[in-house]
């Protein structure tokens, strides 16, 4: 159905209309964020030093083929670095027994061996994972966008695993986990079951 602004001349399409950006508080935006459910990840990297990581809760899926994910990071963060050079990184699910792990990679003041420290990793594909959550993917780096104080990493996943369990949340600006023990409340088929469809 053509839709008819007031005003405009019978039987023409309607002009454009010019319209003004309008003023959104941060504080505004960062409440609408911090209501937005998410899992709880550390993004890990190879650098020329050691390995190397931080913690993420703004990743998704893009598609399933092919096979690709995005990660959100600050535009400061020292992972991004790495994976600008290096071109290649890991995004681990963390479990809801792992909020120390959370906390201590999201932490700016905690350098990379002490994060790791104690952490059971190995290297796939060069990339360091870590054995004791619940999945990993090794992603080949497609794309860095910046978009605001942000860069969007696309990733194209090489490598991947899954395990039992269930994920550590984040929401709210605090930790959480499922509270209905995970018991699926509609049938989700597919990749796509979320999604608008033709």
């Amino acid at each position: 159905m053509r839709q008819v602004t007031a005003g405009a001349p019978p039987g023409k399409p309607d002009a454009p209309v010019p319209l003004a950006t309008p003023e959104v508080s941060g504080t505004a935006c960062r409440d609408f964020y911090a209501r937005l459910a998410s899992g709880v990840t550390v993004v890990t990297v190879q650098s020329p030093e050691g390995p190397a990581g931080s913690t993420a809760s703004a990743v998704t899926s893009i598609s399933a083929d092919p096979p690709l994910l995005v990660v959100c990071m600050g535009t400061g963060s020292r992972t991004l670095a790495v994976i600008k050079t290096q071109g290649r990184f890991a995004v681990n699910l963390l479990g809801q027994s792992q909020r120390a792990r959370a906390e201590i990679f999201a932490d700016p003041g905690v350098g990379s061996a002490e994060r790791f420290a104690g952490v059971d990793h190995r290297r796939v594909l060069a990339v360091p994972v870590l054995e004791d959550t619940l999945g990993w993917s090794v992603c080949l780096t497609e794309d860095i966008r910046r978009y605001g104080d942000h860069c969007l990493v696309v990733g194209r996943i090489a490598a991947a695993h899954t395990a039992a369990g269930q994920p550590l949340l984040w929401h709210d600006r605090s930790f959480h986990t499922l509270a209905d023990g995970g018991v699926a409340l509609t049938a989700a088929p597919d990749h796509r079951s979320l999604q608008e469809t033709p």
